[in-house]
């Protein structure tokens, strides 16, 4: 029987040693590669922000991908703006796009603002000579967008600035957001961004920081007016290359 006492006193104290340091345990936090317990490591993946949102490389995403392409080459003074609405198409937001782009979900390759960035006739290509077509790399994301059901998703997409050169950061901003409005025989405002040399003299006079960044005294870029700044990822990007001295790198 003394033995039999002492067995449950000796289980009795286990149980009390369980339930006094259990919530020591919950509380105690896990740094991964650091002594420094107020600096641990992220290992999630999304900079410590728990509401980040990565982005999906098989997503098609209409603020960052398609609506740069559509604002650079349709919603332009005289054609698809908010102001000139051709034929009653505004392709300026996203509800625009959805409500007058005439798209088809059920038929996507039928959808009218993919159609006609793929004809051939000069009097019914969009955009019209002498705007150059729309390249057949943005064609192909405008249709996977619609094939993905048109949807306005969002991400929070990755900055990286590690290396930012002219050829691969800042051409392909241009490319995206400004050559469509900037480009042809009869370029707007009568600015080409079409190669470097057309790029680094808006740089040398001020105008390309300043209608970027919406500074007083420029027109604010992207158009059309009202618009938001093109991404801050972007905008850093531009400002990187500049403060090196512009390289035609």
């Amino acid at each position: 029987m003394q033995v039999k006492h002492i067995f449950s006193a000796l289980g009795m104290a286990v149980v009390l040693a369980a339930v006094m340091y259990a919530p020591a345990c919950e509380r105690e936090p896990v740094y991964i590669g650091g002594n420094n317990p107020t600096d641990p490591v992220d290992t999630t993946g999304n900079g410590g922000n728990p509401n980040a949102h990565p982005c999906d490389p098989d997503s098609v995403y209409f603020n960052q991908q398609i609506l740069p392409i559509l604002t650079s080459n349709c919603a332009m003074p005289g054609c698809h703006d908010a102001i000139s609405h051709e034929e009653g198409i505004v392709l300026d937001n996203y509800q625009n796009v959805r409500t007058t782009g005439g798209i088809k979900l059920s038929n996507p390759a039928d959808s009218k603002i993919y159609k006609v960035m793929k004809l051939t006739d000069p009097g019914d290509r969009m955009p019209p000579p002498p705007q150059p077509a729309v390249p057949s790399d943005q064609q192909a994301l405008i249709l996977k967008w619609i094939q993905q059901g048109a949807q306005n998703l969002t991400c929070d997409a990755d900055c990286d600035t590690t290396n930012v050169k002219f050829s691969t950061s800042v051409m392909p901003v241009i490319e995206s957001r400004c050559k469509g409005c900037h480009s042809g025989a009869s370029p707007q405002g009568g600015i080409s961004l079409t190669d470097y040399t057309q790029v680094k003299a808006t740089v040398t006079n001020g105008s390309l920081w300043g209608s970027i960044t919406h500074a007083t005294g420029f027109t604010a870029m992207p158009y059309p007016a009202g618009s938001a700044k093109m991404p801050e990822c972007d905008i850093r990007k531009v400002k990187i290359w500049i403060d090196k001295g512009a390289p035609n790198d």
